[in-house]
């Protein structure tokens, strides 16, 4: 690959700061949505899984506006918590889950494009 190629990654001023800023943030909502059951999981240890994590990684790539990453690991991070969350049932949950999940994709790449555009 040629210089050129990398050249839009050295556009991008990203200040450390607002890395850690919005990785304290994301993890003050999850302390909140873990002393408070919102998702009725039970104990404040039962939302600290390696599942959660890779939700909670996801969530930090979105901010950093890295959408397919993002959307990626909250997808699996989901699925694999598919169990313990019981918003649907079962068969609707496979059912439109990963269609749903592919589309968000495609969303991701026309959002991502207007990033794009304007810097």
């Amino acid at each position: 690959m040629s210089r050129r190629d990398y050249e839009h990654l050295n556009n991008r001023e990203h200040h450390p700061r607002v890395g850690i800023g919005l990785f304290f943030i994301v993890l003050g909502i999850a302390l909140l949505i873990a002393t408070n059951d919102v998702f009725h999981l039970g104990s404040v240890s039962s939302y600290f899984t390696w599942q959660t994590a890779m939700i909670f990684i996801g969530f930090l790539l979105l901010l950093n506006l890295q959408f397919i990453g993002g959307i990626m690991l909250i997808a699996w991070g989901i699925w694999f918590l598919r169990d313990q969350i019981f918003f649907f049932s079962p068969e609707i949950f496979r059912t439109f889950y990963w269609p749903a999940v592919i589309g968000l994709i495609g969303l991701s790449f026309i959002i991502s494009s207007f990033f794009k555009q304007n810097k």
